[in-house]
């Protein structure tokens, strides 16, 4: 099943998939083949073992009201789209279903009962970009410097 996930090549798309279900997540990874093999996440700080893979909740909030769900998944996806140039080139985005089994050092959901359901394309990241870059406000992706 994995091998055949689907592949989502517009932010529409992607946004249309958070718009008709729910707990969605989005998880930079080498992908679910790797990630299935031990559901589990790592710390990078200490090295703990994580009761879950991290991953980030699409879900839109409450308070969001009527706003755009596109602008919503702009950003989400957004925030960490810096990770394939940390992390090696195979790392990419990926959609799943699962259930939250706690949460990470920095306070991220930890998803285990994992369903794969679609890749996300490059072509989405370069046109999220675009949309977080036509915002009022400035705002750069959840990147931490290599010293304080």
């Amino acid at each position: 099943m994995i091998s055949t996930l689907t592949t989502l090549h517009t932010l529409d798309e992607v946004a249309e998939r958070v718009r008709r279900q729910n707990h969605l997540y989005v998880r930079w990874s080498l992908g679910p083949e790797t990630d299935l093999r031990d559901t589990s996440s790592r710390d990078e700080l200490t090295g703990v073992t994580l009761p879950g893979l991290s991953a980030n909740s699409l879900d839109v909030e409450s308070w969001w009201r009527d706003r755009p769900v596109r602008i919503w998944v702009a950003r989400r996806l957004y925030d960490y789209c810096h990770l394939p140039r940390h992390r090696g080139s195979g790392v990419r985005p990926w959609l799943l279903r699962g259930r939250e089994n706690g949460r990470g050092p920095d306070n991220e959901p930890l998803v285990t009962h994992v369903e794969p359901l679609a890749w996300v394309a490059d072509e989405v990241i370069q046109e999220v970009t675009g949309v977080i870059e036509e915002q009022p406000g400035p705002w750069g992706p959840v990147e931490r410097n290599e010293q304080p």
